[in-house]
């Protein structure tokens, strides 16, 4: 599926959820993983799409806990469509939101020379 954002409003929210230097820390982090690994109480490792809420608090702040102001970065970034969290048994992985991210890239990137920009 392809989104596309056609609506102003919508770019702003994605642009205010990045202009927070914890939340794009976050987001930055988030981009750069691929494919990690959970490891349980039972010491049992199993792939999972994404860092836990856990890892990603412990990247941010160094704290080994889950604090409010993480949660409240995380849900910003969910809300303005960057990020994804989903629950998976005792864990809340998150991941980038690819097609948001790349519609984002497309609201951005400038018409080539001869091409339509909708200006003139």
């Amino acid at each position: 599926m392809r989104i596309e954002i056609t609506d102003r409003a919508d770019a702003a929210t994605m642009f205010k959820a990045l202009g927070d230097p914890t939340r794009l820390h976050i987001f930055q982090f988030l981009r750069a993983c691929c494919c990690p690994v959970a490891v349980d109480a039972a010491g049992d490792v199993r792939p999972v799409a994404g860092p836990t809420v856990g890892e990603v608090c412990c990247h941010v702040t160094g704290a080994d806990q889950i604090n409010s102001r993480i949660s409240h970065h995380l849900r910003e970034l969910r809300l303005a469509g960057l990020i994804t969290v989903e629950r998976r048994g005792k864990n809340m992985i998150c991941g980038v939101n690819r097609e948001s991210v790349a519609a984002l890239a497309a609201f951005l990137t400038v018409p080539a020379p001869g091409e339509p920009a909708g200006c003139c």
